[in-house]
């Protein structure tokens, strides 16, 4: 028997969302009757008024996104700040001031032609790769290069209509296994921001010696507790009032203990109580020149000379598949989440926002940043009220100034922003109650596909496990043909994909 359509899981049963509920607005009643009509150009062009927003939660949803996201013009220096197999070193500065005009044009991109609430910076864990290809195998404009290669690839399949087929391929109860399992991944980044849990012996250890000890974790306790207060008195704009007072706390806290910083220029641990990543100091000077000078330094074919056609292609393969696929789970849980998808799951008018988030992965390679996706925390804003693209072109605006005023956004530490994750983190993990839990080869797919996100750190791992135990299972137990034909072969892909390791040895 075919699976059944479920609704939108983010939705009540008096049709409004939970995210609705966090941003402090009454759900509204689909039998209230014809909506409102749009009340000028801007919201006519958004839909903002179709979608039952107003102006002002669209920019309260994107100032929270920016805020929650904003760490990423910090972190990815340091992630991109090693030397490549050349001994050169991509400048610190110029990687934070072209990773926030990178996410500030693309996001900006993605609210007017995509149209939907969702923000693209730099993606954490693709970085990640880069810049270990970046240590042991390439150069820093070869790595790049194949970056851009892999955007153009995407964006080929985009206009092929290929991405969104495999999108709407994808059967319901692995779509909201991959939200949930997101909202397990938020949960854990933003554990992981604050310093609750940290590597330890055997695997992770609780805060510093099993104790929640220290100033920086008090700060994300008292940001934690007051944003679940506020959220559950639907106080509006609850989660960008807990990031504020969580700064403003965290600033004091800073000036009366003079903790620093938890980390070394080198990433080595040195003071377990410090903050995480930014140290919530009042700057100096505000407004900084930003340096651009490393937008174009790419080697579009320079890591097929270095280490062969094949090996090359693998490392395009790996990066496609990572983005592929965390655009796939994030637009399905950031759009259940607020309650936009259609009756089967799916994103309506999807093409748009494939299509931005594919030229971003090129965008950020030819930029020297690394691949641009769009980003879970995009959920935050979401939760506070976005609805639509006006709350990226707020959130894209924010980038830019950001380039100007790195020093004013370094203010702001992980410890404070983690809260508004662990609370959105739980408004997606709700939907767990659209999954069907009477049939074992629907169970254990989603259960892989919600455990492995955060237990591997990896959005691309936890559909891969969902994608080959979905169509092994079902097949077993004689319902092979119920399943989409794509799924079959993203399932090859992710075999291949997992077996990367042996055969780049291979080859």
């Amino acid at each position: 028997m075919a699976e059944k359509s479920r609704p939108s899981s983010g939705s009540t049963t008096d049709g409004g969302t939970l995210a609705d509920v966090a941003a402090g607005a009454q759900p509204p009643r689909r039998s209230e009757g014809p909506r409102v009509r749009p009340s000028n150009g801007l919201d006519r062009y958004f839909g903002i008024s179709a979608r039952r927003s107003t102006t002002t939660r669209e920019l309260r949803g994107g100032l929270t996104t920016f805020f929650t996201m904003a760490y990423i013009v910090v972190l990815n220096p340091i992630i991109l700040s090693g030397p490549d197999v050349t001994g050169a070193s991509l400048p610190f500065p110029a990687v934070a001031a072209v990773t926030a005009l990178v996410a500030g044009v693309m996001t900006i991109l993605m609210g007017v032609v995509g149209r939907y609430p969702f923000a693209v910076a730099t993606g954490l864990g693709i970085n990640a790769i880069v810049a270990v290809y970046a240590a042991t195998q390439l150069s820093w404009p070869e790595i790049m290069g194949l970056v851009v290669l892999e955007g153009l690839l995407i964006t080929v399949l985009v206009l092929t209509g290929f991405r969104r087929a495999v999108f709407e391929a994808i059967p319901p109860q692995l779509k909201t296994a991959i939200a949930v399992g997101i909202g397990f991944f938020l949960t854990i980044i933003g554990l992981a921001d604050a310093g609750v849990i940290r590597p330890g012996t055997p695997l992770i250890s609780f805060g510093v010696n099993g104790q929640l000890a220290g100033w920086p974790l008090l700060v994300f306790v008292v940001g934690l507790l007051l944003t679940s207060v506020l959220v559950v008195r639907r106080v509006k704009g609850a989660l960008l009032i807990g990031i504020v007072v969580s700064t403003v706390l965290a600033i004091v806290v800073e000036a009366v203990a003079g903790l620093g910083g938890r980390f070394d220029a080198e990433g080595t641990e040195v003071n377990p109580r410090g903050w995480a990543l930014q140290v919530p100091t009042l700057p100096d000077q505000v407004v900084s020149a930003p340096d651009l000078s490393i937008i174009g330094n790419f080697s579009l074919f320079g890591g097929f000379e270095r280490i062969g056609v094949i090996a090359a292609l693998l490392i395009v393969f790996s990066i496609m598949i990572a983005d592929f696929f965390d655009t796939v789970g994030t637009v399905t849980a950031v759009g259940a989440e607020g309650g936009l998808l259609d009756e089967k799951r799916n994103l309506p008018r999807s093409q748009p926002v494939l299509l931005v988030d594919s030229v971003a992965a090129a965008a950020g390679g030819a930029a020297s940043v690394s691949s641009n996706t769009t980003y879970t925390e995009s959920a935050s804003g979401v939760a506070d009220g976005a609805r639509t693209g006006l709350a990226s072109v707020v959130t894209g605006v924010l980038f830019l100034l950001a380039m100007f005023f790195t020093p004013l956004v370094q203010v702001v530490p992980s410890e404070a922003a983690a809260p508004a994750l662990v609370i959105v983190g739980a408004l997606m993990i709700s939907q767990i109650r659209n999954l069907e839990w009477d049939d074992m080869s629907l169970v254990i797919p989603a259960f892989l596909t919600i455990a492995l996100m955060p237990f591997t750190y990896s959005i691309t791992n936890g559909i891969g496990a969902g994608v080959i135990s979905y169509v092994l299972l079902r097949t077993a137990t004689g319902r092979g043909r119920q399943i989409h034909p794509l799924m079959w072969l993203i399932a090859v892909l992710f075999l291949v994909y997992f077996a990367l390791e042996p055969l780049q040895q291979l080859f």
